[in-house]
């Protein structure tokens, strides 16, 4: 049975884990408006560019994969890309039904300039910490999306955050 002094150490553990949520989803939230405001990109435009610029050329399909969102998500990122003159569709010559994804000139220079897509960050981070450390922040985390029942939701897919 757990004391008072126990209650109270859970509540103050369970409202810090909410709190670091938030503190989450609002760096998010600011990365995206600084990005909008600095570059006139989106997180999500900015991952399809960080994708092209590392992995080159690259048809939709393989840009969606690699960003981590559905196809049809992808086709609209890559039409206001177009139309800002930071990315081409290129038919690809031995194949003309296969059209490829490129970076401009434009494009290939924002990519270099803005700053790693949040994703990244996280990954850059992790990757400096032991595997123990790491193995406790994906239990941590299953736990929560589980509480959540958060695999019955459908994984939003214009990059925003569903909240």
């Amino acid at each position: 049975m757990l004391t008072n002094f126990d209650d109270s150490q859970r509540s103050e553990y369970i409202q810090e884990i909410v709190h670091q949520i938030r503190r989450l989803m609002q760096a998010s939230k600011m990365y995206t408006k600084e990005l909008d405001k600095k570059y006139s990109v989106s997180a999500p435009q900015l991952a399809c560019l960080s994708a092209l610029y590392f992995k080159g050329p690259l048809p939709s399909s393989m840009i969606a994969r690699s960003i981590l969102v559905n196809s049809s998500t992808v086709t609209g990122i890559i039409d206001r890309l177009e139309k800002k003159g930071l990315v081409r569709r290129v038919r690809n010559s031995r194949d003309r039904r296969v059209i490829n994804i490129e970076l401009t000139e434009t494009g290939e220079d924002l990519a270099r300039k803005a700053p790693p897509p949040v994703q990244q960050k996280i990954v850059m981070g992790l990757e400096t910490l032991p595997m123990s450390r790491i193995k406790e922040i994906v239990d941590g985390l299953q736990s929560l999306t589980t509480l959540l029942d958060i695999d019955d939701f459908p994984v939003e897919e214009n990059g925003e955050t569903p909240l």
